[in-house]
């Protein structure tokens, strides 16, 4: 039979016990958490908004990093608020990251700062993995402006991360094409305030910033949403993308919209989320 001071020990320790367990339970209950305007950079303009859902973890938390277009010259993150909830609820166990970059302005900023602005953004949020408990596979949602952002930042770079997949709503592919068979005359002299440059000036600027000279057979599956009457980028840009990729047998998807424009509501933006949820699921399952 045990001794009282046994039995006083034990009931002790059990109580102690328990307590423990619980405060255990607590700290391995991770909540959501959202917080914005969080600097990537010295500049005001390099901020991102941050949305980490509830039990999250290093190991399996995807990553999706939000581009805004705006043709390099405007726009906002603010742009993408009205579809965080919606990307959130359809895909509910990614962390989403919404970011804003330096915009081209009075032969200031001019490119590559927005590409460079873009990957060090995703440079950031990965050094930050084990504090916002997220892993390390990345997808990329663009539109227009932010769609070439995002295509030129997953076929150009591969290190720290390579992106996993990427989403383009009609964004730029081929500047120099774009330069020379412009959807209206207003493009070229957009093209040369963000580049300083025609491309017979400056050549390299305009290959160097176009996402299709950096498909390889190793790039990322890739979903193109485009409208068919796109008044600012040219449908043939998106098809000129995806032959090069079925050149290269990359996985891709092309979804043409034959009478919209440069963005659509309604069903077909429905229909455009449904898209982009399967190709996740297929791509980054």
């Amino acid at each position: 039979m045990p001794s009282k001071k046994k039995l006083y020990a034990a009931f002790v320790f059990i109580p102690l016990f328990f307590i423990a367990c619980k405060k255990n339970d607590n700290s391995n209950t991770i909540k959501e958490l959202s917080s914005k305007n969080i600097s990537y950079g010295n500049d005001a303009a390099q901020k991102f908004d941050m949305y980490l859902p509830a039990g999250r973890s290093a190991e399996k938390t995807k990553v999706m990093v939000l581009v805004h277009g705006g043709g390099w010259t405007s726009g906002d993150k603010t742009d993408f608020d009205a579809f965080v909830d919606t990307l959130k609820k359809r895909n509910p166990g990614y962390a989403i990251f919404n970011i804003n970059y330096r915009l081209a302005s009075n032969n200031s900023n001019l490119f590559p700062a927005q590409e460079t602005d873009v990957k060090a953004a995703i440079e950031f949020i990965l050094s930050k993995r084990q504090e916002y408990l997220i892993s390390d596979q990345f997808v990329l949602i663009g539109a227009s402006a932010g769609g070439h952002l995002a295509l030129l930042h997953a076929y150009k770079y591969s290190s720290p991360v390579k992106a996993k997949a990427v989403v383009s709503f009609f964004g730029p592919v081929d500047l120099t094409h774009m330069y020379n068979n412009p959807a209206n005359p207003l493009v070229p002299l957009l093209l040369q305030t963000v580049t300083g440059a025609t491309p017979s000036v400056n050549a390299n600027i305009y290959q160097q910033s176009s996402p299709i000279n950096f498909v390889s057979a190793q790039s990322s599956p890739t979903l193109l949403l485009q409208g068919g009457k796109d008044e600012l980028v040219s449908p043939s840009q998106s098809i000129l993308l995806k032959s090069k990729l079925q050149s290269f047998n990359v996985p891709h998807e092309y979804v043409f919209y034959p009478d919209e424009g440069h963005g659509w509501t309604g069903a077909n933006l429905t229909d455009s989320f449904n898209k982009i949820e399967l190709f996740l699921k297929t791509y980054v399952p």
